[in-house]
């Protein structure tokens, strides 16, 4: 099986400090994790290693057994970093169909159909980004996030600007999407707002502190029928 996310002896540095590692990890299909920490402790740092946005200074880091930042690696990734970057100059609805052709030519308008929709973005198809509330820029954010196919989906810091029922709303379409095979690695201040996540990674000065799968969960892809973990119970 090729991890989403493979991380061996990983450091990032910048002018001499070190911001992360030396870091060891893997992350499997199928799981939902909480990557907390404090400021500075390296969680964007990680994810924009993974997505491409920054070079490693030395270890070893692939995503989907490619290198990050490749063409094949950027065809696997989907990321949401923590201040949207969005096309200012088109509607919202065309932001999220952009990047929903981009990268899914045949199924296109179902996917930003479905993300619009499950963001709850209908009404604001035909308003500019730059129209739009802080929360509002969010949700678009994530679903041209959402919006097109991905192996591993990163997200930073994206219960920030949202209001609780947006929050929860988020929250269980990322278990979705775990729960159909992808990985999801979700850096947040609100660790408590992702409480269907199967594993938790804290980092600390750039160091993995904790790594914490829930207990009683098997292994994306050999989880029980619902009758056999009742009669277990």
């Amino acid at each position: 099986m090729t991890e989403p996310l493979a991380a061996k002896g990983l450091v990032k540095e910048y002018g001499g400090a070190r911001a992360l590692g030396p870091l060891d990890l893997k992350v499997r299909p199928g799981e939902l994790v909480a990557l907390v920490g404090h400021n500075g402790a390296g969680k964007s740092t990680l994810l924009r290693l993974a997505a491409g946005l920054l070079d490693r200074s030395s270890g070893e880091l692939t995503v989907c057994g490619q290198r990050p930042g490749t063409l094949a690696a950027r065809r696997e990734v989907s990321f949401v970093p923590d201040t949207p970057v969005l096309y200012e100059d088109i509607g919202a609805g065309e932001v999220v169909e952009y990047v929903a052709r981009l990268h899914d030519p045949a199924g296109w308008q179902e996917r930003a159909a479905a993300a619009l929709g499950r963001l709850g973005l209908e009404d604001r198809v035909d308003q500019l980004p730059g129209q739009l509330s802080r929360g509002l820029r969010q949700r678009l954010a994530l679903a041209a996030g959402l919006a097109r196919p991905f192996s591993l989906l990163l997200l930073d810091e994206p219960f920030g600007p949202l209001d609780a029922a947006a929050s929860e709303m988020v929250a269980a379409l990322l278990a979705e999407h775990a729960a159909a095979g992808a990985a999801v690695i979700v850096s947040s201040h609100q660790p408590d707002l992702l409480q269907a996540a199967t594993r938790t990674l804290t980092l600390r000065d750039g160091v993995l502190a904790h790594d914490t799968r829930e207990p009683d969960r098997p292994p994306p892809g050999q989880r029980q029928p619902a009758q056999a973990r009742k009669r277990r119970r």
